[in-house]
Formats: C-alpha cells, sequence, structure tokens
C-alpha cells in the first residue's frame, strides 16, 4: 500500500542541503521506515547519483530491487502530488510510487525498467518509438477527464488560450538573457521571433479550435525517461521523470519524442521512421478527427510547444542563477529561436 502524508511547507532545497550529512541521514531514515511499510529491505548502501540545482535522487537496493527516492525543488515539487494523481488515473503506465510525502517533496519509485535509450539505438529506436508511444498516449487520454485537477497541483497552465501571454513571458525572459550575455546573431534571433507574435497568436488560437482536449504534456519525452520492462508480447512500457510536464495539448509531447529522432539521427521530418513512430502514436486518438487533422493538430501543437520548452528550460536555468557558464544556459534561448525554424520538428535544446 502507498504510503501518502500531506501537504505543509517547504523544509528548504538546494544542492548544499541535498548534499549535507543531515539531510542525507533524514532521508535515508524516511527511505527505511517506508520499505518497511512496504515490507521490503534494504540490503547495501544509499547512494546518491543525481545531485543537480533543480533536485536530487538517492538510489537504494532492497531485497526487492532498487529503489529511487526523488526530491524535486520547489519549483517542479508538483511532480510528487502529480505522481498520486497517476497513481490513481494511469497506475499501470508508470513505476508506482512506494511512497509518497507531499509535505517534505519526496516520492519513492521502484525501478521501472530499462531506459528505453539503454536498450536500442539508430534505426531501432525508431521502431522501439512505435510500441512506445501509444502507450503514452494512451495515458494521456486516461489524464483527459482529470485535467483541471492538474493546475491545482501546481502543473503549469500551457493550454493554447494562454500560450499568447506565454509567449510574451519567454519573449521578456530571453530578451534578459540575450541583452546581458548575447551576441548579434543572439539578439537577430530574439528580434525574429519576437517579430513572429501575431502569426503565434494565430496558431493558438487554431490550436484552441482543435478536436483533441488537452491533457498533461511531458514535455521531455526522450528516450531515457520511457522505462521498458520484459519482452513481446509481456513488455511493459511505463513513464517516469514529470518535472517538465504542463498542461497542453497533448501532441505537444511529440515536439521531443519525435525532435530526438530529428536530432540525434537525422532524419528528415517526412522520413518514413518518423512517420510510423508518428502515425502510431496519432492512432490512439484516431476516434475524435481524421488522420489528415491530427497531422496537421501535431504539428501545430509542436510549433506552440516549442514556448513551453522555452519557459521549462528558463525555470532551470533560472534556479542556477542564469550562469553564462552553465551546461545549460543557452536552452532557453535556442528553443525560442527554433519557433522560427521552418521545421515544426525543429527542437533548438
Amino acid at each position: 500500500m502507498t504510503h501518502v502524508e500531506r501537504p505543509g511547507t517547504d523544509p528548504g532545497h538546494g544542492t548544499a542541503l541535498w548534499s549535507s550529512a543531515a539531510w542525507r541521514q533524514g532521508a535515508v531514515s524516511w527511505l527505511d521506515e517506508r520499505l518497511a511499510e512496504a515490507g521490503t529491505e534494504r540490503t547495501g548502501e544509499v547512494t546518491q547519483p543525481h545531485l543537480r540545482p533543480w533536485g536530487t535522487v538517492l538510489r537504494a537496493p532492497t531485497t526487492r530491487g532498487p529503489v529511487w527516492l526523488k526530491a524535486p525543488g520547489p519549483d517542479t515539487a508538483f511532480e510528487v502530488g502529480l505522481y498520486r494523481l497517476l497513481l490513481r488515473v494511469a497506475p499501470e503506465r508508470i513505476p508506482p510510487p512506494i511512497a509518497v510525502d507531499v509535505e517534505r517533496g519526496w516520492v519513492l519509485l521502484p525501478d521501472g525498467g530499462t531506459p528505453l535509450g539503454d536498450r536500442v539505438d539508430g534505426a531501432a529506436l525508431a521502431d522501439a518509438l512505435v510500441t512506445a508511444l501509444p502507450e503514452y498516449g494512451r495515458l494521456q487520454r486516461d489524464l483527459m477527464p482529470y485535467v483541471e485537477d492538474l493546475p491545482p497541483i501546481g502543473v503549469t497552465d500551457m493550454r493554447a488560450a494562454v500560450m499568447p501571454r506565454r509567449f510574451d513571458e519567454a519573449a521578456h525572459a530571453v530578451g534578459k538573457y540575450v541583452e546581458r550575455y548575447g551576441d548579434t546573431s543572439d539578439r537577430e534571433a530574439h528580434r525574429r521571433v519576437t517579430a513572429m507574435r501575431a502569426t503565434f497568436v494565430s496558431w493558438s488560437e487554431r490550436l484552441a479550435a482543435a478536436s483533441v482536449p488537452p491533457s498533461l504534456d511531458h514535455n521531455d519525452l526522450h528516450p531515457w525517461n520511457i522505462l521498458v520492462t520484459g519482452t513481446a508480447p509481456t513488455r511493459r512500457v511505463r513513464f517516469h521523470d514529470w518535472g517538465d510536464s504542463v498542461v497542453a495539448h497533448p501532441f505537444a509531447s511529440m515536439l521531443v519524442a519525435l525532435g530526438f529522432l530529428h536530432l540525434q539521427l537525422g532524419l528528415a521530418p517526412d522520413d518514413p521512421a518518423i512517420l510510423r513512430a508518428r502515425d502510431a502514436y496519432l492512432g490512439v486518438f484516431g476516434d475524435l478527427a481524421p488522420h489528415a487533422e491530427l497531422v496537421e493538430e501535431l504539428e501545430l501543437a509542436c510549433r506552440v510547444g516549442k514556448i513551453a520548452r522555452t519557459l521549462v528550460w528558463e525555470r532551470s536555468i533560472r534556479v542556477q542563477g542564469h550562469a553564462r557558464a552553465s551546461e545549460f544556459a543557452r536552452a532557453p534561448l535556442d528553443s525560442f529561436a527554433s519557433l522560427a525554424a521552418d521545421s515544426w520538428l525543429a527542437l533548438g535544446a
């Protein structure tokens, strides 16, 4: 049975806290207590494989395999509450949490399988997405009746009606970075996209009238956030790492899922491998509109979704203080600039 604790105040966050002996001792004690309640025992040392300004993860071996304690920062702490909703609505499509503590902002997860990106690569990866993406689409359909529950949890609203305002927010945030660190090329990229506002508003209005209703957009659906266990016909696909997710047109998720194939494998948007994965995903929504209309909505959602990517990146960089030397400092600018690309699938970052 999943252990759930009630919301409260944020006790603090950040790499200094998460790397301290006191924090780790408290986290390990909580982990051990929750494992005991679940009838599981830790069998080895707790490690900390991920420590970032926006969150940390602890890993522990147990009698039932490895488990993971995730502690996101306040900007993405909604992920903890989101897991509670996903466990209720689509439990077979996520690693089911062992425990959730909304007060501390912690979630304890079992091992959900091998990341798809570690199992296959190249052309085999494109083929694997043909199987995985329909499972993700079914999760999104499961969530559609609960879409109004997502903003109160803390999931940012990126539905089409609010996207003109989000465009202005992105233009302002990227403009501050360009003013401080950008060169002539960066300033021109910012100017060019900012001048597209009327076009973007038109895209948003068309998307607001789409046949497919809003749902959850993972917003970072790359192959390492898709977990797989077993082999056909008993293969199971699950999805994790929801800290970048937003409420949006569901098809916006394909910006990363298919954009990864475009970026990493050099496949054109009309490459048969991309079209097979796209159409397998769209098949889940085939009762809502004709295929040609769904394709148009998908391309439009991915264009509009580039602003959501920009703002999610900007949130992550803001946690790091917008340092120029940050590994991802240019990511918001690159995502914003990709809006001017000819291709709906140009990812930017």
